[in-house]
């Protein structure tokens, strides 16, 4: 009884285990099959075709011109004055006066006092001086009187003529001499006393000031350093390039101003370009030995008055310049916008069918606006100025307008591949309302209600008669 008791249990749960594969062995193939014919249908799905757009690469361009060209060469410069000197004294002395305008910055006039040294001392030896020359004059006047005792004694006494040491000549002589070095001393002690007063030898500026009220100065010291303000000097160097546009020869020097050739200057000044206007009125005789460069002379005459820009702004010295001088005109210049011409003097030209035809061009200048050609690209030819990998010259392009993008000057035609895939479109459009059309026709047919069989029976010699006695009955 007690093994049956335990055997119970495990049958119970055999059953249930049978029970639950029974279920779910059917689910679980049901399911697989459905997942495995979503996946197939997946598979076998065709992928959704894409029309492929005709894109091409739009640049900017613009038309190579011909013109008459006037080259112009770029350098810069820093303003200096033509004459600057340290103002010193030639006597020593203590300072008892100093000009007002002896200031830096202050403005001075020649012949001004910019300071005067002590001339006490000075002024006592111009009377020494005085006394000698009075004291020799004496000398000279007694010795011609004694010259002159000398030859009456000798007329009077018969003794014939007289020597020249009788008269008294070398004495007379000799006091002659210390007389014209006294007035010789005179002179110089005048001059010395002149020279207390230091002047100003020119109209100009004071750039520094290193002396001043009461301070002892000795002869050579320097009081001060002053420039004028009549010519302000600008070098500028020029490259062999740059002589073989304006035509400068190598030590020239101007004849006069009027047949010197211009140069504008320019700063930013107060946020504000100013121009001054210069001559270059001669070079250097050499060559700069560490920039390899010749130095050409501008002069700007009165930088501070006539001379100075359209706004009245002079021309300090110290100022750094930008220069522009003019050169040789040249006729019949190809003209591109700068941005045409690329490394190694390449030019990318395209055509009207949009193609790219790379040229090498024969350059004559270029600025920061423009590029000068002699050859390389003909007057009228589109030239690309946008900026384009050359690996990418062999596309076909779609060119705009420089002045206005919104105008295109090149739109290509589109390539064989495009045209043929049109073509493959319509003809399978045309194929599609083909069967469309005998699709819908069938349709039409399946749609019609069946013919009605006939009421009467064709007898095999052709005749009819009624079906059933109803029929018959119905009709008549």
């Amino acid at each position: 009884m007690s093994s049956d008791a335990h055997t119970l249990p495990q049958k119970n749960k055999g059953g249930f285990l049978r029970k639950f594969l029974m279920i779910f062995i059917p689910i679980a193939i049901v399911v697989g099959f459905f997942i495995l014919t979503s996946v197939i249908i997946a598979l076998n799905k065709k992928p959704e075709e894409k029309k492929r757009s005709f894109n091409t690469l739009a640049v900017i361009a613009d038309y190579a011109i011909m013109d008459d060209v006037q080259l112009s060469v770029s350098t810069q410069g820093e303003a200096r004055p033509r004459t600057e000197i340290d103002l010193v004294p030639e006597v020593g002395g203590k300072i008892v006066y100093v000009s007002p305008n002896f200031i830096e910055g202050g403005v001075i006039r020649k012949g001004e006092t910019l300071i005067r040294i002590e001339d006490s001392d000075y002024k006592v030896n111009v009377i020494r001086a005085q006394a000698s020359i009075a004291q020799a004059e004496q000398v000279l006047v007694r010795e011609k009187a004694e010259g002159e005792i000398a030859r009456v004694d000798y007329e009077e006494l018969g003794r014939g003529e007289p020597t020249a040491l009788a008269l008294r000549k070398p004495q007379q002589a000799q006091a002659e001499a210390s007389l014209q070095a006294a007035k010789a001393e005179l002179r110089a002690a005048e001059l010395q006393l002149k020279r207390t007063a230091v002047r100003a030898p020119f109209d100009g500026r004071v750039r520094t000031k290193s002396s001043d009220l009461g301070q002892f100065v000795s002869p050579g010291r320097a009081l001060g350093r002053i420039f004028s303000t009549d010519i302000v000097e600008v070098r500028l160097p020029l490259t062999d390039s740059d002589l073989s546009k304006i035509d400068l020869p190598i030590a020239y020097v101007a004849k006069d101003r009027a047949s010197a050739p211009d140069v504008k200057l320019s700063a930013v000044i107060g946020g504000k370009t100013q121009i001054w206007n210069g001559k270059i009125m001669r070079t250097d005789p050499t060559y700069d030995t560490q920039t390899r460069a010749l130095f050409a002379i501008a002069e700007v005459f009165d930088p501070y008055g006539n001379g100075a820009s359209e706004n009245g702004v002079p021309l300090p010295p110290g100022l750094f310049l930008d220069a522009e001088v003019k050169g040789k005109t040249f006729e019949n210049v190809i003209v591109l916008p700068r941005d045409g011409l690329r490394p190694e003097d390449e030019v990318y030209v395209v055509n009207d069918k949009g193609k790219v035809d790379v040229r090498t061009a024969d350059v004559l200048d270029t600025d920061a606006q423009k590029a000068f050609l002699f050859g390389g690209v003909e007057a009228g030819e589109l030239v690309v100025l946008s900026p384009m990998e050359k690996s990418r010259v062999s596309m076909t392009l779609k060119v705009l307008d420089s002045k206005d993008p919104t105008k295109i000057l090149v739109d290509p035609p589109e390539p064989e591949w495009m045209k043929k895939m049109k073509e493959a479109e319509k003809d399978g459009k045309k194929k599609k309302r083909r069967w469309g059309k005998k699709d819908s026709a069938s349709d039409e047919k399946k749609d019609e209600p069946p013919a009605k069989k006939s009421d009467k029976k064709e007898t095999k010699e052709g005749g009819s008669e009624p079906t059933n006695a109803a029929t018959s009955e119905s009709e008549q």
